[in-house]
């Protein structure tokens, strides 16, 4: 059985990812800040005690764990706790984020300590967190790593993100993969990276006033959000990397959840492929109108 570790499961992506993982019979550790009894500095409702559960009613065998990735000795002893329990991991899942984000702001226009707070969060605790896991990861050939970030390296290559300091966030995640595919190679794992297109996470849906049973409703109001993705889209992306055997032809490339969708046949939760990263550059980058006309 699987035992993958996805850290940063508390919302988002990495919620969708665990129970997506779950639904595959995986047992999987979900780990993040906040829980039914402490919040982290997001402030939000989400819990991985919820993630767990909802990781349970899929299939799967959902463990939360609270765990602060900034914190080498929690990681630690999260690791610990895994190689004991399970004496292996199959597959580890970076999806540490949790940071504020300031829009549209140079370097010297962003709070340095907003800004390098952000980092920290974003890179920091992905090199953290594979630090200790990849040694119990590579114990057995096969092994998985997904970094999962915002935008393609290709796009993110050719386009500013946001601000500076989210700019730099994301393309490091992007490179990360890069350098962990060449250093897990020769011990038989894969790393690569992976981005959702534009995700229905909480957040977002209450920052448009809809869920997810009725989030077409903000179209009216973001024409191009009716090529945005359920976090169970990005989910499925993983459970299929997870589940191939021939996945090391991935190793060191930067994927999308629309992209893989397409090789390995899933959908989202309607049933279509949204294929965001061909869109954005195609037709919102563009300034064409929202047509999701064969790009979902």
């Amino acid at each position: 059985m699987y035992s993958p570790l996805v850290a940063g499961a508390t919302r988002g992506a990495g919620r969708g990812i665990a129970v997506q993982l779950g639904a595959v019979g995986a047992t999987v550790y979900v780990t993040g800040r906040t829980t039914g009894t402490q919040r982290s500095e997001m402030n939000r409702p989400e819990t991985i005690e919820e993630t767990a559960a909802l990781v349970d009613e899929a299939g799967g065998h959902g463990i939360p764990v609270r765990v602060d990735h900034l914190v080498p000795s929690e990681v630690c002893a999260l690791v610990a706790r895994i190689r004991r329990d399970h004496g292996c991991l199959h597959v580890l899942v970076n999806d540490i984020w949790g940071a504020e984000i300031e829009w549209g702001k140079s370097v010297w226009e962003s709070s340095l300590d907003t800004g390098l707070h952000t980092l920290r969060l974003a890179v920091d605790t992905h090199a953290i967190t594979s630090h200790y896991a990849l040694p119990l990861l590579i114990e057995q050939p096969g092994g998985l790593v997904v970094e999962v970030t915002d935008g393609t390296g290709e796009y993110n290559a050719a386009t500013y993100r946001v601000s500076f300091f989210y700019d730099l966030a994301k393309a490091s995640v992007n490179r990360m993969a890069f350098a962990l595919a060449h250093e897990l190679k020769p011990h038989g794992a894969t790393a690569v990276s992976l981005t959702p297109g534009w995700l229905r996470s909480e957040a977002m849906l209450d920052a448009y006033g809809v869920t997810e049973a009725n989030w077409r409703d903000a179209i009216a109001r973001a024409p191009h959000f009716a090529i945005s993705e359920s976090p169970a889209f990005v989910g499925r992306a993983v459970a299929a990397l997870a589940q191939d055997p021939k996945v090391a032809r991935w190793n060191g490339q930067s994927l999308s959840s629309g992209q893989l969708a397409q090789v390995y046949g899933f959908t989202d939760l309607d049933g279509s492929r949204p294929d965001a990263w061909r869109y954005v550059p195609e037709v919102q980058d563009a300034g064409l109108p929202a047509d999701v006309t064969g790009y979902r």
